[in-house]
């Protein structure tokens, strides 16, 4: 990785702790709007106090999808480069100003929500209109992810500077991969809510255009999965290794996974509105086939961690096939969670595929299949690799220890997760594959003859949704017991090191210019001619319609 590693300051360890508090507290809120979710739909429950269901399904895809991620990340990538490339104090203090402009967004959004005045679902969709406070949070939250995007490439820009003729440490070329594709993609809904929806909320225009918000949308709105993808992935191609007793497996293939993931993540949104009128069917078709080239950098990934896996298990003497699976560390959790995310990811992956193909998107683009594949990807991959990370990164900052009974309760959590998970997602896709809806509350559609064989899945997501929110109660706690209980000592920060025999890595992978440039000659190639198509033949646009409708 690089040949000094930077110990932390208690100032940086408090900086980088006050993004994780704000993820747990995200993680309890939005965890308990999901449960009451999957109750309601169940038909066996009604929110109590006159609580619209949509105010709680927009608080839940806010804050698990927008603020809990984001935080998490951008704490979880601080860390990264504090450890790798150090951190200024002047850098330091731009990073507190980020945190601070993202929690006063958050508080903003969060409270219009919780009031009734935003209901209008993680994807704010138009013509719905929530009160113009939501929009403003939401673009402060952008805001300050800028402000830490910027302070991350300042590090690695001064490092670089001191080091000159050197490679960059991995984690540092990967974080600043993960925020050049954040910038570039949050763009897109920086404009739809500064142009589009803050006006029009305030009443400065009286119609939206609604194809064109949902396309700025959709532009961002693919890459923000990759945005949470890929911190795991980082844990997976350099973490996991040095805890499984192994080695980087190649430090290139690592950086041209993530260059492939930045270029091609990006000019896709189009296959989230494939039944979307008004878009060219052959520029539809020509983001699903870039969409499926982000297969190759993640095939690229299984290949090589599993490859670290099997260089550790050999190393330690396993000469059989399949030996050196029973040499990986099943009884640590900061192994177990992030591996089971890790094999969510091929049916996640497989069920993506599905997603994006023109005719099969057709069967299962409004159903509760859609939202099985989500928490299959989102909640399952990148979660539990965020537990596992929590478990080492946590303690390490406050300076206590993961200790044996911790573990032993980590596991335990791990494992209700993917209970719970597998029975709320498999009902999800299961339902969805007769017919089942998305975005919808309980309802009997007139007593239906197919609505009948609804019923039982969506009890079934009801059980699977309190199994996991006990899982959030015992990961809060866990995450309670690591930052101020656990015994005081010193909990390794593990990065591995690349293997020694190792090709040496290319200079050409760290021409920013060459991939950044070659990223927007994709995304103008993408969404030119279909913009200027779109903003000149729209139909006129829509006046607003606030939740309740008619109020």
């Amino acid at each position: 990785m690089t040949s000094k590693l930077f110990s932390f300051s208690k100032k940086e360890s408090r900086l980088y702790m006050s993004f994780m508090y704000v993820t747990f507290i995200s993680l309890f809120i939005g965890g308990l709007m999901g449960l009451l979710q999957t109750f309601v739909r169940s038909g066996k429950y009604t929110l109590p106090f006159g609580i619209d269901y949509y105010t709680i399904l927009t608080v839940h895809g806010v804050i698990l999808g927008l603020v809990l991620t984001t935080f998490f990340i951008i704490g979880f990538q601080f860390s990264l480069l504090g450890k790798t490339v150090g951190i200024s104090d002047k850098q330091l203090m731009v990073g507190w100003i980020s945190f601070w402009v993202m929690l006063i967004g958050t508080v903003m959004a969060s409270i219009t929500i919780l009031v009734g005045q935003a209901s209008v679902l993680y994807t704010f969709y138009a013509p719905l209109r929530a009160h113009p406070a939501f929009y403003i949070g939401l673009a402060l939250v952008i805001v300050g992810s800028w402000i830490a995007a910027f302070v991350n490439f300042r590090q690695l820009y001064v490092w670089k500077k001191a080091h000159k003729g050197e490679k960059s440490p991995l984690l540092a070329f990967m974080v600043t991969i993960n925020m050049i594709m954040w910038v570039i993609a949050s763009l897109g809904v920086a404009v739809s809510v500064l142009v589009l929806f803050i006006p029009w909320s305030l009443g400065y225009a009286e119609t939206i255009n609604v194809l064109l918000s949902r396309t700025l949308f959709w532009y961002f709105g693919h890459p923000l999965v990759y945005f949470w993808l890929l911190p795991a992935y980082m844990a997976w191609y350099a973490i996991i290794p040095k805890l499984v007793g192994g080695k980087i497996f190649s430090d290139s293939l690592a950086r041209l996974a993530f260059i492939l993931l930045l270029m091609f993540s990006i000019p896709v949104g189009f296959h989230h509105q494939l039944t979307e009128p008004g878009i060219d069917p052959t520029w539809k078709f020509i983001q699903v086939v870039l969409t499926f080239m982000v297969i190759i950098p993640s095939l690229m990934t299984a290949f090589s961690v599993f490859g670290s896996f099997e260089a550790a298990g050999r190393r330690k003497g396993f000469t059989s096939l399949f030996g050196w699976i029973k040499n990986l560390p099943w009884k640590d959790v900061r192994f177990l969670a992030p591996f089971i995310g890790m094999v969510a990811f091929i049916p996640g992956g497989a069920g993506g595929i599905i997603n994006a193909s023109h005719q099969m998107n057709a069967l299962v683009h409004n159903t509760i299949w859609i939202t099985g594949h989500f928490h299959l990807t989102a909640a399952t991959t990148v979660i539990l690799t965020f537990f596992g990370i929590t478990y080492w990164l946590v303690p390490h900052l406050t300076g206590r220890r993961l200790t044996p009974k911790l573990n032993k309760l980590g596991l335990i959590q791990t494992w209700i997760w993917t209970i719970g998970m597998l029975i709320m997602s498999g009902a999800m896709h299961i339902q969805g594959l007769i017919g089942g809806p998305r975005r919808s509350s309980f309802s009997e559609y007139a007593g239906g003859e197919q609505v009948a064989t609804w019923i039982n899945y969506q009890i079934a997501q009801a059980v699977g949704g309190t199994i996991l929110f006990v899982g959030i109660i015992l990961m809060v706690y866990i995450f309670i017991q690591l930052s101020f209980f656990a015994p005081k000592g010193v909990q390794e920060y593990p990065i591995a090191e690349e293997e020694p025999d190792a090709e040496k890595t290319p200079k050409f992978l760290e021409n920013w210019y060459l991939w950044i440039g070659i990223t927007i000659a994709l995304i103008l190639f993408a969404y030119t001619i279909p913009m200027i198509d779109i903003i000149k033949h729209s139909p006129p646009g829509s006046p607003p319609f606030d939740w309740p409708i008619g109020k």
